[in-house]
This record gives structure tokens, C-alpha cells and sequence, in this order.
């Protein structure tokens, strides 16, 4: 309850300057590119892979928790990236297919398998969904059977697997470089009225 006679504080007006960021930010922001993350239980890892997708325009993270509860995120080290990368909750396989199918995403799963193919001989320009397994055992059989194809990261050195967050901020790396070279970032992928209403929204946010 305000006392009488008291203001109510109200957000200082956005500067000019935040507002052009704020443009230019959406204007780059690739809505076909995701990363699905499978029951990662560390939140370190997760909270460094929201930063990623915000650093490389990925609009969106899918969350895929089944028998691990989503991660206590800090405050300090997530929020000022999770409130710029959209979030959507999944706890059954179909209805995540589903949604990545209705954007005509090829989904593909993080492998070590034979059938694995490194990440530069995939076209990310495409809509794209990559799925990320937990930090012990990976992506599970019942989401690697959805995916299109095997992804992996090139490695050169004796030690032959990378932390889960390293792993996105690589694969995110590879489709920006892909796609700025295709132009991709060149255009919004959100048309007029996608963008107003996020403008909108972000600016409240600020």
C-alpha cells in the first residue's frame, strides 16, 4: 500500500540510445535457430548456455525436463540473459516435436556415434533445432530417435568431449558464421508486427 502523499517511483524514461540498441538487437535475432535442452541439471552450464543464444541471436530455448526439475538459476549470472532469450517448457516428446516440426526445423542431436557428422558439413542456415543431453549421459534414445541427424564438434586434442555449455557456445558459433556468410542476419526473420510487439515488450523490460 502507497501512504498518502507518497509517489509511486515510475522506470526513467528509455534513452535513445537504449532504443536503438534494443532495434538493432531484434533486427539480428534468428527466431528458426534453437538449441533443445534435455534435462541439463547444472546451473552453471544452463545459465552459460542462455548467454550464448542471447551473444549469437538465438531467439529461443526449448527445455525438455522429464526426470530432472529445471535448474535453481543464479540471479547474477542468468537474468540479464534469460529475460532476452524466450523460454518453452516441454515435459512430453510428442508435444515438442510438434512444435519444432510446425517451424520445419531439421532437429539434430549432439553424438559421438559412427553416424555423427561433424558441424561444418551441416547447412545451419536452415531452420535448425539442436538437442543437448545432460552433462553424464548425453542426448537419451527416445529424443535422439526424433532427431534428422548426429552433430559433433571437431576435436583435435587427447581429451575428446567438451563441457555441455562450451559444446552450445561452439555449435551457436558455427551457425552464426554460416548464416552471417549466407546474409541471414541481414534482414529481421520476424516480420513488422512480430517485431513492434517484442520492441515493445523489451523496452518495458528494460
Amino acid at each position: 500500500m502507497v501512504e498518502k502523499g507518497a509517489t509511486v517511483s515510475e522506470k526513467p524514461p528509455i534513452t535513445p540510445e537504449r532504443r536503438e540498441k534494443i532495434r538493432r538487437v531484434l533486427s539480428l535475432r534468428q527466431k528458426d535457430l534453437t538449441l533443445v535442452l534435455a534435462n541439463i541439471h547444472d546451473p552453471h552450464n544452463v545459465s552459460a548456455i542462455y548467454r550464448s543464444c542471447d551473444a549469437f541471436g538465438a531467439a529461443k530455448v526449448h527445455l525438455y525436463y522429464t526426470d530432472t526439475p529445471f535448474p535453481r538459476l543464479g540471479e547474477k549470472s542468468s537474468a540479464s540473459a534469460r529475460k532476452w532469450v524466450e523460454t518453452e517448457r516441454f515435459s512430453e516428446r510428442a508435444a515438442l516435436v510438434e512444435a519444432l516440426r510446425a517451424q520445419n526445423m531439421q532437429i539434430l542431436a549432439t553424438a559421438c556415434s559412427p553416424l555423427a557428422r561433424a558441424f561444418d558439413s551441416y547447412d545451419l542456415t536452415r531452420p535448425t533445432a539442436i538437442i543437448l543431453g545432460n552433462e553424464h549421459s548425453g542426448v537419451s534414445p527416445e529424443l535422439a530417435e526424433i532427431a534428422d541427424g548426429e552433430i559433433y564438434i571437431p576435436m583435435r586434442g587427447m581429451i575428446q568431449s567438451l563441457n555441455v555449455s562450451v559444446a552450445a557456445a561452439v555449435l551457436l558459433a558455427e551457425a552464426a558464421r554460416q548464416r552471417s556468410a549466407a546474409g541471414k542476419y541481414d534482414a529481421p526473420t520476424y516480420d513488422s508486427e512480430e517485431l513492434a510487439r517484442k520492441r515493445a515488450l523489451w523496452e518495458d523490460m528494460r
